[in-house]
């Protein structure tokens, strides 16, 4: 039996403060706290304030920001010899290279997070360092090593009753078997998740399964449902400013459109979608989006060779960066092409 969510990244003052808090008014209140405490020189309250400030800005798309407030966070943290926030300070910087498609640097923080917080004998910080690894590797394409730790932070999780830990377990092993083409492993995982994370009080864990559902119901051919389950963690994520994965949202419907061949309003969909990926800094998504948009446009009757060169334009991009699995699920499309064509 799981608890109810809280947020563990809402140290000190702000503990107390709902897990489902608006990002917003979460990062005016951290930037007022952050003013308090350099003026009194307490560089604990100084650490936990910058944290909070940067997983708002990381939320809510400012990213430069979150860039210079986790580090002045984790610079606090050590002047006040405090490893437990030192540690929360690179778990959220990890975190913030993961969304920036930096999955060398993401792992280097989460690793560095994962040691100071067992030296700080932190076991919440300890837990989500190390899902976070587990959602890099995920991400990355290191499939074997990521369910590996998503089992082991799930029967964790379970044996602790911590309702978002066990709701991101689910989520992470439910999207590998969606991988996988498992749908019906992946569909039991993200609605296990989306209740647990109901009955929780977890809102953004909730939308995340919400689209993991709509996903696979999609995939099974029953659009409409889908569409209505997206639009519901619309709403959750735009309640709680939630750029991200307000975003990711919007570039799945562009996919639901696109499998029930409704491909004009697909190609619109996918369109707002990168121009959110782009505000925010997040190369990842705005490559999927991409994907989808040459695809979508490909299907309304554009010449194949101007498709190849746009998936051969959209190749080039990944070159440099370390999203294996999006760079696959683009060279899948080309070759795909390229049968077509042949």
């Amino acid at each position: 039996m799981s608890s109810q969510a809280f947020a563990p990244e809402f140290q000190g003052k702000f503990r107390s403060m709902s897990v489902n808090t608006n990002y917003v008014q979460a990062l005016a209140e951290a930037r007022e706290e952050v003013a308090r405490a350099m003026e009194e020189g307490d560089d604990l309250a100084l650490a936990q304030a910058k944290l909070l400030e940067s997983e708002a800005c990381r939320r809510v798309g400012e990213i430069a920001e979150a860039n210079v407030a986790w580090r002045a966070s984790y610079r606090a943290a050590r002047k006040a010899d405090a490893p437990g926030s030192m540690a929360w300070a690179l778990w959220n910087g990890g975190t913030l290279a993961r969304q920036c498609g930096q999955m060398t640097a993401s792992l280097r923080w989460l690793e560095l997070a994962r040691d100071m917080a067992t030296k700080a004998g932190d076991v919440v910080a300890l837990g989500y360092s190390v899902a976070g690894i587990a959602e890099t590797l995920r991400i990355r394409g290191d499939y074997e090593k990521a369910r590996e730790l998503h089992v082991e932070l799930l029967a964790e999780a379970r044996k602790r009753g911590e309702c978002r830990h066990t709701v991101w377990a689910l989520e992470g092993l439910a999207q590998l078997d969606r991988n996988a083409g498992d749908l019906d492993a992946a569909w039991e995982r993200f609605a296990e998740a989306a209740q647990i994370a109901e009955e929780g009080g977890d809102e953004r864990g909730l939308a995340w399964a919400l689209r993991g559902m709509a996903d696979v119901l999609s995939l099974r051919g029953e659009h409409d449902e889908a569409l209505h389950l997206l639009s519901r963690g619309e709403q959750i994520c735009r309640r709680m400013d939630l750029s991200s994965a307000l975003a990711y949202n919007r570039k799945m419907r562009g996919n639901i459109l696109f499998r029930a061949c409704w491909y004009g309003e697909a190609v619109r969909t996918y369109q707002e979608a990168q121009k959110m990926f782009r505000a925010i800094n997040e190369p990842r998504g705005a490559a999927l989006a991409e994907l989808g948009l040459i695809k979508s446009r490909d299907k309304l009757g554009r010449p194949r060779p101007a498709t190849e060169r746009a998936l051969l334009a959209l190749l080039d991009t990944l070159d440099s960066q370390e999203l294996r699995h999006t760079r696959k699920m683009v060279q899948d499309a080309l070759d795909d092409l390229l049968e077509l064509v042949a």
